[in-house]
């Protein structure tokens, strides 16, 4: 016989065994939420279990107080309901909305490594969500290559079989052909050697005398 309806699998994503729920007051700035402001925290609202629950419908976070479930809030990685505090890594505020109305409460883990692996949880989920909706936003961690190397093929300036290069030395020169002008209008040409060259140009003789000395 076939069945024409699945059941629909759960997993649990996360489980803490202790958190507090704070009731907080409205956010004053668009700076965010501080836990220094929510008073006594010895004091919350609340306290109990929380767990993270993915169904194919998406994943949602349950608070929960043996089998009541105090609060849900259903997470949408599009649009998070969580959001962490500017003054602590403890602590959270989590929008929970119910026909359309929205709540916001404070939300406090007893351990740092608590916290940390709540939003690892999340954060796995966010990874997954954006590879199942073929996003084209980087996800965190990602590899990406550098803006500064220019796109397209490589070129290979290996030198192949039979291939030789030169090196040209600075200093040496090749002599160069010079073209002057006397005073009488008559040009001449003369080579004049480089610096590394080691030829001395040859003086011409004096004029000689018609006067002879005596």
């Amino acid at each position: 016989m076939n069945i024409g309806v699945e059941d629909d699998i759960e997993s649990v994503l996360h489980v803490a065994r202790e958190v507090s729920v704070f009731k907080i007051p409205p956010l004053k700035t668009n700076e965010g939420h501080r836990a220094g402001e929510w008073g006594d925290l010895a004091q919350p609202l609340w306290k109990g279990r929380l767990r993270i629950l993915e169904k194919s419908s998406g994943v949602s976070i349950l608070f929960e107080d043996g089998t009541t479930v105090f609060a849900k809030a259903d997470y949408d990685p599009a649009n998070p309901c969580v959001e962490a505090v500017l003054d602590s890594s403890r602590y959270f505020v989590v929008r929970i909305e119910d026909n359309g109305r929205k709540a916001y409460i404070g939300m406090g883990f007893i351990e740092r490594t608590d916290s940390f692996d709540f939003s690892v949880a999340l954060q796995d989920h966010t990874k997954r969500w954006r590879a199942s909706q073929n996003s084209s936003e980087p996800i965190e961690g990602e590899d990406k290559p550098s803006p500064h190397i220019p796109a397209g093929p490589k070129k290979d300036f290996s030198l192949k079989e039979g291939q030789t290069f030169s090196i040209a030395i600075p200093g040496k020169k090749k002599a160069a052909t010079e073209t002057s002008t006397d005073l009488f209008g008559t040009s001449s040409a003369s080579s004049v050697s480089g610096a590394s060259g080691g030829g001395v140009p040859l003086l011409p003789p004096p004029p000689s005398s018609g006067t002879r000395r005596r």
